[in-house]
């Protein structure tokens, strides 16, 4: 007993040497110096030696460790966790717009894999992967009990191999299996055409390093093309990423030095506020991304869309716009990440990814679980009641406004007449004919009046059955 009481003073000393070495002594000290919690760390290290003395198989201290670790940040909010190394490594990647998986943006809800956004053009949303799709299996085993890193790196892999899901979807009687072939992603963030005479559409689907600039030269190829009476910026289905990719895309389109979004957090570092200047959108002394930004993007009318798959960097730039009346907003009701997590490196090439501050529009009014309320309500056909946002994940922050009340929901619309059971619709191809919400949007630049619902929905539905 007196060994295991050793192994336990050794640990406590380690969990303390730890603590130092994240800072977390001095964040403490900045706090008011409070003492480290030593009961709670020798209740830490009474369970590590029994762990290590009476579970049913010998466990590695590394292990141990790291778990205790992830389930620290994982018992926060549904977006702090620890990044292994190759965790790590993925998301140095991925924010270069390359890596390899299945392409799509996932969180951890109830022990399940809960779909937040499938990437365009990615093996998931071409097989029709939906947000709020509970993955329950992968391959032949069971999700429930994994945790989310280890549920990431079983769905990537090699390019060219595959994997089985099985999907939980809210209105399907039955699970779904799809078997997707994993690919080496690539995602082009911006894409853009011209609808019709004098009006572009520009899309972001992801903040990415190089996005800002891939905007312009896109930006710059539509007004050589005759765009002048309008221009709608789609961020639908738009997961996030980098919060200076952000403030450079909001930038593009603002007065110079005008407010894009502040941060409000416990630290100095959390507590900032990111203008349309060159110092809040260029990290590392590199040249101006919007150089050769064409000076029509500062003053053409706009219609930025959004949907609930509109998630933390798009939804930065929807506020901004919205707030300094620079676009009318169309669409639905955002996802609602209003929060900031920072990337904390640590040794062996691990980090771990801590909120650290929530985020607020230039008027002053925090995302976080509420989301941007359009200016115009446009329903996409048959999505809406599927869509997972942040209020629905467990251990969500709070939206924290500064009067301390709750943000009350935006009013629904009246509810329609039960309808008969279709199938469900096909996904549309965003900025093709057949995108109604983008319709709108053209419609509302050209001076027309604005459709809320797409014409199929009042014809599809009708009036319930009745039983003899």
């Amino acid at each position: 007993m007196s060994k295991l009481k050793q192994a336990a003073l050794i640990l406590l000393g380690a969990v303390a040497g730890i603590l130092v070495s994240l800072n977390f002594q001095a964040i403490a000290e900045r706090a008011g110096r409070a003492p480290l919690p030593i009961e709670e760390l020798r209740a830490f290290t009474e369970v590590f030696g029994a762990i290590k003395t009476n579970y049913v198989e010998p466990v590695e201290d590394k292990k141990l460790i790291n778990e205790a670790i992830n389930g620290m940040l994982s018992g926060l909010d549904p977006h702090s966790a620890y990044l292994d190394a190759e965790a790590f490594r993925e998301l140095q990647v991925g924010t270069q717009g390359q890596f390899g998986g299945l392409g799509i943006e996932v969180g951890m809800e109830d022990g399940f894999v809960k779909v937040i956004s499938p990437i365009e053009d990615t093996p998931a949303f071409r097989a029709g992967v939906k947000p709020g799709d509970l993955i329950i299996k992968l391959d032949d085993t069971q999700v429930k009990g994994m945790s989310l890193n280890d549920a990431v790196k079983r769905m990537r892999g090699k390019p060219n191999t595959q994997i089985t899901l099985t999907i939980s979807r809210k209105g399907e009687a039955q699970p779904i299996v799809v078997t997707l072939t994993r690919a080496v992603i690539k995602v082009q963030s911006v894409k853009s055409k011209v609808i019709e005479p004098g009006y572009g559409w520009v899309r972001v689907s992801q903040f990415q390093e190089t996005t800002a600039e891939s905007l312009v030269r896109h930006l710059d190829g539509l007004f050589k093309q005759g765009v002048s009476k309008g221009l709608v910026l789609d961020l639908r289905n738009d997961p996030g990423g980098l919060l200076y990719g952000a403030v450079a895309i909001s930038a593009a389109f603002l007065p110079q030095k005008v407010l894009v979004v502040s941060t409000d957090g416990r630290t100095d570092d959390a507590r900032k506020k990111y203008l349309a200047t060159i110092e809040d959108y260029v990290r590392g002394g590199r040249d101006d991304v919007l150089k050769n930004l064409p000076a029509a993007a500062k003053t053409v009318p706009m219609v930025v869309l959004v949907n609930g798959g509109s998630a933390s960097a798009s939804e930065i730039v929807a506020g901004a716009l919205q707030d300094h009346k620079r676009a009318t907003v169309i669409g639905t009701q955002t996802f609602g990440k209003g929060s900031v997590q920072t990337i904390m490196p640590l040794g062996n090439n691990t980090a771990i990814k801590l909120t650290t501050a929530r985020y607020y529009t230039p008027s002053g009014r925090s995302i976080q679980a509420k989301g941007i309320t359009p200016d115009l309500i446009v329903e996409e056909p048959g999505a809406q009641a599927a869509r997972l946002r942040e209020a629905d994940l467990q251990r969500h922050l709070q939206n924290g406004d500064a009067a301390g009340e709750k943000t009350p929901a935006p009013a629904k619309p009246a509810a329609a007449a039960p309808a008969v059971p279709a199938e469900p619709p096909k996904p549309i191809e965003l900025g093709s004919k057949d995108d109604f919400q983008l319709a709108q949007a053209i419609a509302h630049l050209k001076g027309e009046p604005v459709k809320g619902q797409p014409p199929t929905v009042a014809q599809t539905t009708k009036p319930a059955p009745k039983t003899n």
